[in-house]
């Protein structure tokens, strides 16, 4: 399965929505929980999850710094900065995984087509003329 960042998953959002993530974002505030809601949750919650894996590597980077000295002290910090990275990762696998899914098994409804003006009711037949019965000569 592909890898899709947040940015990937909002642009997708928006295409199915037909607004930008703001806008919805602000429209959603007013409405009922629904899908929208939902997607925009779990777009949070992948947002959230790359910026914690952007934090714990950059924490990893600086414990390995070439020009840093790793002790016995270093190595637990190492050693949990792994594990909170990978734990990022994780969630972050896991959300994209699932709001791909949801995505995927909507589509946009096309605008509605403008209707046809209404058929114009049929005019009123013709009076028939009285038929004589007398002969004509």
């Amino acid at each position: 399965m592909p890898h899709l960042t947040s940015t990937e998953i909002a642009g997708r959002i928006e295409d199915l929505y037909g607004a930008t993530l703001a806008d919805l974002e602000a429209h959603a505030q007013d409405q009922p929980p629904g899908m929208l809601s939902a997607l925009l949750g779990m777009h949070d919650d992948l947002t959230l999850a790359e910026r914690s894996i952007d934090v714990h590597r950059d924490q990893l980077a600086r414990l390995i710094h070439p020009e840093r000295q790793i002790g016995r002290h270093e190595v637990s910090h190492l050693l949990d900065g792994s594990r909170r990275l990978a734990e990022a990762v994780a969630v972050r696998d896991v959300q994209a995984k699932s709001v791909l899914a949801v995505l995927r098994s909507l589509a946009r409804v096309p605008a509605p087509a403008p209707s046809a003006p209404a058929p114009s009711p049929p005019l009123p037949a013709l009076p028939l003329l009285a038929q004589s019965t007398a002969h004509s000569r």
